[in-house]
């Protein structure tokens, strides 16, 4: 049985990922007023088969943020609930579950998207529209609207390939989760003043995701089935631990 060999207020990892995420959203700032340069067109993760996706992006999107407000409360998350599961897990298993949990989110994320561009492009094709045709607008970014086609299906399934995806959050999220099967009654305070106990504020949590995923409202851009991803990813990888190893904490 492993157990903590100790607390640390901001153990190495938490600490590391703190300076680089900061490091990089200060870069994206200093880019972008001294060069032009959009870092976020660059490091962001785009769906493959858009002419922007590298596949490096597969990491570089976990460190980007698009505003001050995205990253400081994924920040404040990361360090509030990732400092109990590092010094829990030790430094390199806490980096591995936070890696494997970010690619989830993105894995669940591209998938997600993917099945929905599909879904809209046998719209568009069943409308009038030829696969060269898609295939341009994909290439080219420019579009003609058919006679009968509406304007949000055919800008939707562009969006598709040409708006990236940031942030830590999917990897936050499955941290989230380790914290809510760690320290099941351990109590979070909504709003700093509502207690709540961390198993039920996962569920809860948990399950506003997926509502908010599946309504896929108008106008939504927080990547929900991306915070799924990193808590499906992450309770997976706790049970194949503790099944494989032997390990409970």
């Amino acid at each position: 049985m492993y157990r903590p060999s100790g607390f640390n207020l901001m153990p190495p990892v938490v600490k590391n990922l703190l300076i680089i995420n900061g490091l990089f959203f200060l870069a994206t700032i200093s880019f972008g007023s001294a060069f032009h340069i959009n870092l976020l067109d660059i490091l962001g993760l785009y769906m493959p088969g858009s002419p922007d996706f590298e596949p490096f992006q597969l990491i570089t999107h976990m460190f980007m943020h698009a505003n001050f407000s995205h990253i400081f409360f994924n920040m404040f998350a990361l360090w509030m609930f990732g400092t109990a599961i590092e010094n829990l897990m030790g430094s390199q298993r806490f980096l591995t579950y936070y890696l494997i949990t970010g690619f989830g989110a993105a894995f669940l994320h591209l998938g997600v998207s993917y099945l929905e561009m599909l879904s809209l492009r046998s719209e568009l094709l069943a409308a009038g529209y030829s696969v060269t045709d898609l295939q341009r607008f994909v290439e080219t970014g420019s579009y003609n609207i058919l006679p009968g086609v509406s304007e949000r299906t055919l800008v939707g399934y562009l969006t598709k390939f040409f708006i990236p995806t940031v942030g830590a959050s999917g990897a936050v999220f499955g941290i989230l989760l380790a914290f809510g099967m760690f320290f099941p009654n351990s109590y979070i305070y909504l709003f700093f003043a509502i207690p709540i106990k961390a198993k039920y504020f996962v569920m809860a949590y948990g399950a506003m995701e997926l509502f908010f995923g599946i309504a896929n409202r108008p106008g939504d851009n927080v990547a929900h089935f991306a915070h799924l991803g990193g808590m499906v990813f992450g309770y997976l990888l706790i049970k194949y631990w503790r099944n494989r190893r032997k390990i409970y904490y």
